[in-house]
């Protein structure tokens, strides 16, 4: 099968980027063929507000160069990861013009709240979900601090709620955890539509036995990761209990100085994806101290191919993906306490502990690997490419017109 796989690369690597390099990865090794359309974020400096917002919502470049892609490549399904901001949702109806069937991934929540994480000064908010003007993000400045910002991308959620492209111009969506896809439907979208399919790891190194004795956090370093609430906790955590963080961000300043005031922890910076590895291997337990709900949390999977077992935050997709006790344990948000006697249970449970990663383990095992994956990703593909949706023009919902040529 050729797969044309979409994607817009952010600024800063994030798990996004990761996802749509292991998907690649992982159609080529099974023999299929693929076909990339890529942008990068780095343009967009280069760029006027005005000029931005009108790509944002649709990207006349986009829809052209897509149609001209598949008219050569003829691929059997578009698959996209991310289209936001310079794609546009323009390529769904590229793709529909010229017959090809469209999967998009949903890695944030950006289609029912323009700042894509259902936050808002440090607590979830929920004020834009399931209106068809997220007017609340734009009143807030939510997404860049800037209302003329959030304007934009309230603009494009709502021009395309209103012509149905989420609806209509979207074969299938992939989306993490049950909590993601329950919050999709409260948004509007169709239940039938989505598959849940988590992300994965590649390649499985094995399980550690944490000899490093450590505590270990990767991820961005700033406000809605839960900095705070981990530092917190290791103010209130008595004994040697060390603490490596990985990462960077706004809160880097902040972490530096409390790893100046505490010889425990200790701030390694941005890794590279084989060193964070090693890093997690050696870990005797993972923490993900999140205020935000989280669509997955990859570092928790990356944990279980490990054996580690995880500290999180009790929302979101982490009290998914974490069964207290038994992987890992769970924490009342931004609570530093409870996060304290997490990690002193942790420590002090040596049994238990070991208990945890060898459930850890299976868990990947049974449900993050390649293979399992593959199965969930090719499945998808062959329904959308087999189930007719564009094959016969007499079909209702045939998008004959794209909305700009309409």
């Amino acid at each position: 099968m050729k797969v044309l796989l979409c994607h817009n690369y952010y600024q800063q690597p994030g798990g996004e980027d990761r996802s749509f390099f292991d998907e690649e990865w992982l159609l080529k090794s099974h023999g299929h063929q693929v076909v990339r359309y890529t942008v990068h974020n780095d343009v967009i400096d280069d760029m006027s507000p005005i000029h931005l917002a009108s790509k944002l919502i649709w990207n006349r470049d986009s829809y052209r160069e897509l149609r001209d892609l598949i008219r050569r490549e003829r691929p059997a399904v578009m698959h996209c990861t991310n289209t936001f901001p310079l794609i546009s949702p323009s390529v769904y109806y590229a793709a529909k013009r010229e017959g090809v069937p469209v999967v998009q991934s949903l890695h944030n929540y950006r289609l029912l709240c323009p700042n894509a994480l259902f936050l808002r000064k440090g607590k979830v908010c929920e004020s834009c979900l399931g209106k068809t003007i997220p007017l609340p993000a734009v009143i807030h400045g939510c997404y860049r601090d800037s209302r003329m910002s959030s304007a934009g991308v309230a603009a494009m959620v709502t021009f395309h709620r209103l012509i149905r492209t989420w609806t209509r111009a979207v074969d299938k969506y992939f989306v993490l955890t049950e909590f993601a896809r329950d919050k999709f439907v409260q948004g509007g979208l169709m239940a039938d539509k989505m598959v849940i399919k988590p992300n994965f790891v590649h390649p499985d190194t094995g399980p550690g036995n944490g000899s490093g004795d450590y505590v270990i956090f990767v991820g961005r370093l700033s406000s809605e990761k839960g900095i705070e609430t981990l530092l917190a906790a290791w103010e209130q955590l008595p004994g040697d209990a060390k603490l490596k963080i990985v990462g960077d961000g706004p809160m880097a300043g902040r972490v530096s100085q409390a790893m100046n005031d505490d010889p425990r922890i200790e701030w390694v910076g941005r890794r590279t994806k084989e060193e964070v590895d090693q890093l997690i291997h050696n870990a005797s337990c993972l923490v993900i101290p999140s205020i935000c709900y989280e669509t997955f949390g990859r570092a928790i999977i990356e944990a279980y191919v490990h054996g580690v077992p995880v500290i999180a935050s009790r929302h979101g997709a982490m009290a998914e993906l974490v069964q207290h006790g038994e992987t890992g344990l769970l924490f009342d948000v931004g609570d530093a306490q409870e996060l304290r006697a997490a990690v002193e249970r942790m420590f002090h449970d040596t049994d238990k502990l070991y208990q945890m990663r060898l459930a850890a383990r299976r868990t990947f095992e049974r449900l993050y690997t390649a293979e399992a994956n593959y199965d969930l990703l090719i499945g998808v593909y062959n329904d959308v490419v087999t189930g007719g949706h564009l094959s016969t023009p007499d079909r209702p919902y045939l998008i004959k017109k794209s909305p700009v040529e309409a």
